[in-house]
């Protein structure tokens, strides 16, 4: 199979700002970018809210339907593509995470909870009232983005902060999170874990970075995702493993190696036991849903 692109935002027209922000009209957009319907990644934050149509979205292999009020919030490296009704419309917003944590100082997009990897639902669906709120933020975006006026990147990120603030609230609101303590110490995990996921698969290395007891770990993991932090580990490790194996031409020896396993054997069962299927498999389903 062939290798997957990872796109930039220079890859797309109309760009701004030095390539670290994007905004147009989905259907405006798809004009011109057909090519992101089919398998890739990109190294920048995405939004998108559709206002009408109908579709199916894979997200890391994770497929979603896609109907009005269908929002999307996706993370540098994620691995996704579209198949889109022909009346599909809606707003779609790019933004670099150097241009948003600069300009803030003070905040980083990423501390956003719909893009902290444990917690990361990418979907999140809006009702009519919700759609109201955000959607002349979206307008003004892209009002703001074909003028010519001053402090004009201000007013653009001061725009998406808000759209960003309000999702924040919709999905804090859907999840209704009672243990901020607990919710602290596992995005502590998270960003031990994509640290070092390649190279320690032992709980403990883990439990031990945060100087707390496994068995504390493990007790805040079940009651916030109810999974282990070996169920965890595992499952960051299987979907590098996708990744990888959709978008480079690896063999299983070189997928092992990169990430950390002493042989091919024990991932290729790792990975069976996971998924239910081989690898081999897994690469003829997602091939057959690209011809």
């Amino acid at each position: 199979m062939k290798p997957y692109p990872v796109y930039e935002i220079e890859n797309f027209e109309e760009n701004i700002f030095y390539n670290n922000l994007y905004v147009n009209s989905f259907k405006e957009h798809l004009k011109k970018h057909h090519f992101i319907e089919k398998l890739h990644r990109h190294n920048f934050y995405l939004l998108v809210l559709f206002t009408n149509g109908t579709g199916m979205h894979t997200i890391d292999f994770d497929t979603f339907e896609i109907t009005k009020g269908s929002m999307f919030l996706m993370q540098p490296g994620q691995i996704h593509s579209w198949q889109l009704s022909s009346d599909i419309e809606g707003f779609i917003v790019f933004c670099s995470k150097e241009i948003f944590n600069l300009h803030f100082e003070s905040k980083k997009i990423e501390q956003y909870p719909f893009f902290q990897s444990f917690e990361n639902n990418p979907e999140i669906f809006l009702s009519e009232k919700d759609m109201e709120m955000v959607t002349p933020y979206f307008m003004m975006m892209i009002e703001e983005s074909s003028a010519k006026r001053n402090y004009k990147k201000d007013k653009l990120l001061s725009l998406l902060d808000i759209i960003l603030i309000d999702i924040s609230r919709i999905y804090s609101s859907e999840k209704n999170q009672e243990k901020p303590v607990y919710n602290y110490k596992l995005k502590q995990f998270d960003l031990l874990l994509e640290n070092y996921y390649k190279i320690e698969k032992a709980p403990s290395f883990y439990a031990d970075k945060m100087a707390i007891t496994l068995k504390h770990l493990n007790r805040i993991t079940k009651t916030i995702l109810n999974k282990t932090v070996t169920e965890l580990i595992t499952q960051r490790v299987i979907l590098e493993s996708k990744r990888l194996l959709v978008e480079r031409n690896l063999s299983l020896t070189e997928i092992a190696d990169e990430l950390g396993f002493s042989s091919a054997n024990y991932f290729v069962k790792l990975f069976k036991k996971q998924e239910g299927i081989t690898s081999k498999e897994f690469l003829k389903q997602i091939f057959s849903q690209e011809t």
